[in-house]
């Protein structure tokens, strides 16, 4: 039977095997359907991020919105997790390879939470293939053959509850077209995702779940929610069938926790701290103060007075509304080889899962399988149940505790740091790795952010490191020069090849001597993975 795509759409990228099941019409027909609904609220709320920001460059700080006092004040909960989302005591997070699908299903971890936003470049072949690896999982008709051993792995019978992370409100996906714009990369990949699966999922007695990246407000909470609601009722579900939980990222969303989950009410079951986003947030929201400059970026853990405020508050807000409180990831894996620092890693993680677990988190993230047991035994002494809920911690943080800028100082060491770990990873996005291991750590595009947001910040506030080197526009293009070569030569370097490199020096520079603050620099890569597209195909039929 030949079909054809819905009026308007044009799709720019190939049509590989296995992709006509994901970009079906009727599919695309409800993307277009979300498209034509949503996107200009869409844009109008990422107009609304750059006017607060002018207010901040202005002097202003973050606060309290006085309207919705009566929200914070007033006695309400969220509705109740489904049983498949109440005990998520450790979730291990990546990007949606099918190596990794399968593995982190099988890690023993509560949940998997697979990124299409941070820990994926969203290249189309990693978007689509994404999309067909989770189809499959959900059917448990996805394998894995290690190349290494021959060896066929399936998916467990005991598998993690899958949550899923689309993109950000502020990306697009350039290969889909309706009428001429791009549609918006979040309803992209919520889209597909939810109409390919929501019955599947059903079927196996869970639903479809997301983690929502990002947001800075309650109006952004409610256009989930209005999104929620019109895909519910299109495709029959019941209200409250899809369930999400906040990525708490952003320095202004903190200020509007209460009402973030007010918004969200019949859908949202948490809050998470995204630790490495919301740094590049304070960072980037705050870059014209400059009394607020932060130090290296290895001076900001989760125990500096911000950090510390910001997660109380989390704690103390989600258990007064009856939802999650989870906690962050931490960025260490098991090092190879090397027996003293595999030890030091791991009890770092231990260390830090079990502050997160003491203090009142029902939860928290892990990047590697083999750091699940250790996340799990911290969660495990502390809970005697499926989660902390039911306990109840005074809501901490004053507006002032939340934007406190930490002591510490800023090295020329950091400085160098920044710059070659920025080039090495987006060096590996350019070249479709989303996540990365870098220097024992597992890396994503936050990791990225911090660090050229810090060499602006610093740059354009006359900065100088704690052994007098001013970090000028001269300083920073020999220090880049330097790392790109350095790296360049490095035998053990597997990232990307050399043009990546090169085109990730260039990137680093345009966006760190630049005179205005680039929001996202995935936005600027993003330009470089699509350079050049065209309209290379119409999508006209299916078989």
């Amino acid at each position: 039977m030949n079909t054809t795509n819905p009026n308007g759409v044009d799709l720019l990228g190939p049509l590989e095997p296995g992709y006509r099941g994901i970009l079906a019409p009727h599919a695309l027909s409800f993307l277009v359907g979300l498209h034509r609904r949503f996107d200009g609220r869409r844009k109008a709320l990422l107009e609304d991020r750059q006017k607060r920001q002018a207010d901040y460059d202005a002097g202003a700080l973050p606060d309290f919105p006085a309207e919705t006092a009566d929200i914070r004040a007033s006695d309400w909960t969220v509705r109740a997790a489904p049983p498949d989302l109440r005990d998520r005591r450790v979730e291990i997070t990546g990007p949606v390879d099918r190596k990794m699908v399968v593995n982190a299903l099988n890690s023993g971890a509560r949940c998997f939470m697979a990124d299409f936003e941070d820990a994926t470049s969203p290249t189309w072949t990693n978007v689509i293939e994404g999309q067909i690896n989770l189809r499959e999982a959900i059917r448990r008709q996805i394998d894995f053959t290690d190349e290494k051993s021959g060896k066929r792995y399936r998916v467990n019978s005991d598998a993690a509850t899958l949550i899923v992370r689309p993109r950000g409100l502020h990306l697009e996906e350039r290969h889909m077209v309706v009428n001429g714009s791009p549609i918006s990369a979040a309803l992209f990949d919520f889209g597909l995702y939810l109409y390919h699966n929501f019955d599947a999922l059903n079927v196996r007695g869970s639903g479809p779940y997301f983690y929502l990246p990002k947001l800075e407000s309650r109006f952004e909470a409610r256009f989930w929610a209005l999104v929620f609601s019109h895909a519910e009722e299109i495709l029959g579900m019941e209200r409250g069938t899809i369930r999400c939980t906040v990525l708490i990222e952003t320095l202004p969303a903190t200020f509007e926790l209460d009402e973030i989950l007010y918004e969200l009410r019949d859908y949202c079951v948490g809050l998470n701290c995204g630790r490495w986003d919301y740094i590049f947030s304070y960072i980037k929201r705050l870059r014209g103060h400059k009394d607020r400059i932060l130090p290296d970026r290895s001076q900001v853990n989760m125990t500096v007075p911000f950090m510390r405020a910001y997660s109380r508050r989390v704690i103390g807000i989600c258990h007064r509304r009856g939802a999650h409180a989870m906690g962050g990831m931490s960025a260490f894996i098991p090092v190879k080889g090397d027996e003293a620092a595999n030890a030091l890693a791991f009890e770092q993680v231990r260390a830090d899962k079990v502050r997160e677990a003491t203090d009142g988190h029902d939860g928290c993230w892990v990047a590697h399988p083999d750091l699940v047991p250790i996340a799990k035994a911290a969660f495990d002494d502390v809970m005697s149940g499926p989660n902390q809920i039911d306990e109840k911690f005074h809501v901490t943080g004053s507006a002032a505790d939340l934007v406190a800028p930490p002591e510490g100082s800023v090295t020329e060491v950091g400085a160098r740091e920044n710059i070659d770990v920025a080039i090495r990873y987006i060096a590996g996005w350019l070249a479709g790795r989303g996540a990365a291991p870098i220097r024992n750590m597992m890396e994503d595009a936050a990791t990225a952010e911090i660090a050229r947001a810090q060499l602006w910040q610093w740059r354009v506030n006359g900065v100088k490191t704690d052994t007098d080197v001013l970090l000028d526009a001269s300083w920073i293009e020999e220090a880049i020069n330097i790392a790109e070569a350095e790296i360049l030569e490095d035998p053990d370097y597997r990232l990307s090849g050399p043009d990546q490199v090169t085109e990730a020096a260039n990137l680093l520079r345009e966006l760190v001597l630049s005179d205005e603050f680039a929001e996202f620099l995935t936005l600027k890569a993003y330009d470089r993975l699509t350079d050049g597209l065209q309209v290379s195909m119409r999508l006209t039929e299916f078989d």
